[in-house]
């Protein structure tokens, strides 16, 4: 596999690759006084797909997330998902817990 790179913004983490096309991401928006971030949106080329990276971007954000001391909301399907499916993981991170 070629060498991927995650990279944060303001408002999303994304996925590159060496020649810095975007492969990935996962977007979210600050809400409650920045106290929580609503995830809104996670997508993965579909050259990747079957990988784990959703998993990778979520984790890279549940990390950022944890270094900041905000909450995530799960908005995107992916992440509703992932928190249902994994309340062990997640609910300490998860707002609506």
């Amino acid at each position: 596999m070629e060498n991927l790179t995650l990279k944060n913004t303001d408002d999303e983490i994304i996925l590159v690759d060496d020649s810095g096309e975007q492969l990935g991401e996962i977007s979210f928006q600050s809400i409650r006084d920045n106290t929580v971030w609503a995830v809104t949106h996670t997508g993965v080329s579909p050259k990747l797909r079957g990988r784990g990276i959703a998993g990778k971007l979520l984790d890279a954000l549940v990390e950022r997330a944890e270094g900041e001391g905000v909450k995530l909301k799960a908005i995107c399907p992916y992440v509703v998902k992932k928190f249902n499916e994994e309340p062990d993981t997640y609910d300490e991170i998860n707002a609506d817990k």
